[in-house]
């Protein structure tokens, strides 16, 4: 069965999470083997070409707001775009990956160790 895809309940909180640096140098090789073993829907040709123009205005105002991702972050976003990610998903994946309380415990995503 696929796994629900669900928004989280506070993007503000994971975003500040992210802005604080919690999530640099992840592995992404790792994440995207983790990923890929995942059972989810996958986005088609079209999808991804639209959450691709979607992740580009959402890094634009990161970067308006003085948030500008690191290259970590940007190959973490690329890499969810090339194996399909739906962004509720990526979403999912990120609270996970931080250990969130919101996050879905169920996901088969190990989170990150803290630095």
């Amino acid at each position: 069965m696929p796994i629900p895809v669900t928004d989280p309940a506070n993007d503000n909180e994971l975003l500040a999470e992210w802005k604080e640096g919690t999530m640099s140098d992840f592995d992404i090789e790792a994440i995207r083997g983790q990923v890929r073993a995942m059972d989810f829907v996958r986005g088609t040709p079209a999808e991804i070409a639209m959450w691709h123009e979607d992740m580009a205005d959402s890094r634009a105002n990161l970067v308006i707001e003085d948030m500008i991702p690191t290259p970590n972050d940007d190959a973490f976003f690329a890499m969810m775009l090339d194996e399909g990610v739906p962004p509720p998903l990526v979403s999912q994946i990120l609270l996970r990956l931080l250990d969130h309380p919101n996050a879905d415990r169920s996901l088969p995503i190990t989170p990150m160790e803290s630095h």
